[in-house]
């Protein structure tokens, strides 16, 4: 599957490393790695703002969809539209849903059907995966990425095609 944006390993592993992300944020999301269940730093956090792809900073859910699962790992049920891709994951003898960013292919989570109303959708995200940002980071410039051309393109994160 090809996405919009496209990078080396070395060059995520760059850029994950610019944005401070945790160690184990590479593996996660490029290599659909899972961190441990109650040690994601967006487990419990329940501040108003939304959470971003970690390696694109797409704009992924709205803080106020996020619930408390007590899965260990943080929990939306709705996603922005367009923000997630779905691929079926037949690995560990089981087959799930898996989610990635439709912007860069990032490894999220799952997506699971005992979420609560109105979707009734559980996204089961790493928080390696994410980023936040508060309310006061809304207006923030956007974000400048390189495509596989090397064409330098401009995004809100948001999937209105702007």
């Amino acid at each position: 599957m090809t996405f919009p944006i496209q990078k080396t390993d070395a060059q995520w592993l760059d850029t994950l490393q610019a944005k401070g992300a945790e160690p184990v944020a590479y593996q996660v999301t490029r290599h659909a790695a899972t961190e441990r269940p109650f040690t994601g730093k967006y487990e419990q956090h329940w501040a108003p703002g939304s959470y971003h792809c970690i390696c694109c900073g797409a704009k992924l859910f709205d803080s106020d969809t996020k619930f408390d699962a007590g899965c260990g790992w943080p929990s939306f049920y709705q996603a922005d539209p367009g923000a997630i891709t779905e691929i079926v994951d037949r690995s560990h003898h089981m087959v799930r849903t898996e989610t990635v960013c439709s912007q860069c292919g990032a490894h999220l989570g799952h997506v699971f059907e005992d979420g609560p109303l109105p979707t009734g959708l559980r996204y089961c995200m790493n928080s390696a995966s994410l980023d936040f940002h508060g309310p006061d980071s809304s207006t923030a410039a956007p974000a400048t990425f390189e495509d596989s051309t090397g064409a330098s393109n401009a995004t809100d994160g948001d999937d209105s095609g702007n």
